[in-house]
């Protein structure tokens, strides 16, 4: 059974205000999309990833993968108008190469902390349950609001998870979702987790972690410019 590391890397990066698509940002002489693409190639359970990749930033991501020896690299996909098409077309595409029961792991390319704990707990959910979404609980107090700007309800924190990637999938049931969410006509839905929800289908959750973040502000990136350097005192457990 092959386990495969889906990488979307098809979002320009709005949010972040930069010339270049955020996952292609360079922090520390590395880009971003690298540390992640680092983090699969090192898992020994990973045997192949494939890119979900902006348009025309095809050819350098290539040779970043070969700069930096990323040999699991072995399909680059292009993306779609959003993340939904995005996944879709990675998805189809890993159909063609790899068998049903075969399991994707499906991360956003510009969470490059994802940890090696992570991915091994995602691909043995993935085994017992069929799927596993990764997440951590919700430490905040949560609000209710309608327009944004006041509130006088509060929700229960331990009813609540905060979804994070990678969300692990067998290749032919999250294919088969997909054509039959098209069927259904959800064509934007905000993740494969929510996908799968909004197709009355249930999600098991594997664990993730508050240093496993995504980069979407340039706040962001000085948290993990801050994460690579860190580290765990020794009297800490």
């Amino acid at each position: 059974m092959a386990n495969v590391a889906l990488l979307i890397a098809g979002g320009s990066g709005n949010r972040m205000g930069q010339s270049i698509p955020k996952q292609f940002l360079t922090v520390n002489e590395r880009p971003v999309i690298v540390y992640t693409l680092e983090a699969f190639q090192k898992h020994p359970e990973i045997d192949a990833i494939a890119v979900v990749c902006i348009s025309g930033w095809e050819t350098v991501l290539q040779a970043y993968a070969n700069q930096f020896n990323i040999t699991k690299l072995k399909y680059i996909i292009a993306g779609g108008k959003n993340g939904q098409d995005s996944i879709r077309n990675g998805v189809y595409e890993l159909e063609k190469h790899f068998a049903p029961d075969d399991i994707v792991l499906i991360h956003d390319a510009i969470r490059p902390m994802v940890s090696a704990d992570i991915i091994s707990d995602c691909i043995r959910v993935t085994r017992e349950k069929g799927n596993a979404i990764t997440v951590i609980p919700c430490a905040e107090a949560m609000l209710q609001t309608q327009d944004g700007l006041i509130s006088s309800g509060s929700y229960p924190r331990d009813r609540l998870k905060r979804t994070q990637t990678p969300q692990g999938f067998r290749i032919g049931k999250i294919s088969d979702l997909h054509r039959r969410a098209l069927k259904a006509g959800i064509t934007n839905s905000v993740a494969s987790c929510t996908l799968m929800i909004e197709m009355g289908e249930q999600v098991y959750f594997s664990v993730g972690s508050e240093k496993n973040i995504k980069l979407t502000t340039v706040e962001d990136i000085d948290i993990f410019k801050a994460l690579l350097i860190a580290k765990r005192s020794e009297w800490l457990k």
